[in-house]
């Protein structure tokens, strides 16, 4: 009997930063370490601002494989026609050009979180990938990671209850007093503070736990929100946001910083007969601990931690979704859709909004 081959998926990588070189060592581990059999990823092109640079990546990152072909510009990967897929990993306010170029050359495109920098920026890019025939996601990397599958399903399977609350925190002590102004954390012509960097992992949590709760019927929460912006720069050093999501009476207050380190929480799933408890880091935590109150609302009973290894450090989990969904010909995921990527930027514009956040100039290309 003919033992059917791998899909082997062409990846074009823009950006070649510390993010990029994360992505790549992770896609080319052997994918039967993590028990997948169906896909394996090659890069094929890498793109930069110049060809040393690429070359540099290529010579480090992929151990100088000759077969990648290098470009000093983004356009040359594009248009590659030995790429099936591109990776973007520049700063936030390039993601919707980038996105954009790719799409209209015909390539599927994984864009890294923050897809855009607006919600009409991300509606736009999916307008033009269905218009091109092709599939665009967001590089939300910690939804597709195995414990993400098992929290979700310990949710959907209901026996702790209906979720009251979501407790996450993301934060970092970037040194922002000594660090370069236009580094990419203080910098607001990229799109800098703790928002739209940190902001995505605590909001993943709350939109596991509540916003795809069965009984949430995908309604979107109201945003309550305030900032605290560093005189250096005027971005957000300090950010709070609470969700309400009204069809299931349950919150989710969520808080990410520049100038502190997180408070060694993680993230806390709330429910009425019981926790959910996620270590740092949230974005890629390797166990989770459940709790069971003996009655609902009360003490707790009896939990149980459950641990997760696999190799690399997860990245990989994404890409594997990306090379599926274009071989099946969709255009979009069902675990991380298009929805979600628009919940988020919406709830983003909205806590910018209230915390008086405003982008300089032309760096919103739609708004």
């Amino acid at each position: 009997m003919a033992t059917s081959q791998p899909l082997v998926f062409r990846w074009g990588i823009i950006s070649t930063g510390k993010i990029s070189t994360a992505f790549v060592k992770d896609i080319l581990l052997d994918p039967k370490t993590r028990g997948v059999h169906d896909v394996v990823h090659k890069v094929t092109a890498v793109g930069s601002r110049s060809i040393e640079t690429a070359r540099l990546f290529v010579d480090k990152v992929i151990e100088a494989d000759r077969s990648i072909k290098i470009y000093g510009n983004y356009a040359g990967v594009y248009n590659d026609p030995d790429v099936d897929a591109i990776y973007i990993g520049t700063p936030h306010t390039l993601h919707y050009p980038n996105a954009a170029d790719a799409i209209k050359a015909g390539k599927h495109v994984l864009v890294e979180k923050p897809a855009t920098i607006n919600a009409e920026e991300f509606s736009s890019l999916v307008s033009l990938a269905r218009q091109h025939g092709v599939f665009l996601m967001e590089a939300m990397w910690t939804r597709f990671q195995p414990i993400a599958q098992a929290i979700k399903g310990a949710i959907d399977q209901g026996g702790l209850g209906a979720p009251v609350m979501v407790h996450a925190d993301l934060s970092a002590d970037f040194d922002i007093e000594n660090i370069p102004l236009t580094h990419r954390i203080l910098d607001p012509k990229l799109g800098g503070g703790a928002l739209l960097d940190l902001g995505p992992y605590p909001l993943v949590w709350a939109i596991i736990a509540l916003y795809e709760h069965p009984a949430n019927n995908r309604l979107k929460p109201t945003v309550s929100a305030s900032m605290v912006k560093t005189p250096l720069t005027g971005v957000d050093r300090s950010t709070c946001f609470t969700l309400t999501f009204s069809a299931l009476d349950a919150q989710a207050q969520l808080s990410c910083n520049i100038n502190i380190p997180s408070s060694g929480l993680g993230a806390t799933l709330r429910f009425r007969n019981g926790n959910i408890l996620i270590p740092e880091p949230i974005y890629r935590p390797k166990s989770y601990t459940v709790q069971y109150f003996d009655r609902p609302g009360s003490k707790v009973q009896r939990e149980e931690t459950i641990h997760f290894q696999y190799f690399g450090d997860g990245w990989h989990f994404e890409a594997d979704e990306v090379a599926r969904c274009a071989r099946d010909g969709k255009l979009e995921s069902s675990v991380w859709g298009h929805d979600k990527t628009l919940l988020a930027m919406g709830i983003f514009d909205e806590v910018r909004r209230q915390g008086g956040y405003s982008l300089p100039g032309d760096i919103e290309r739609i708004t």
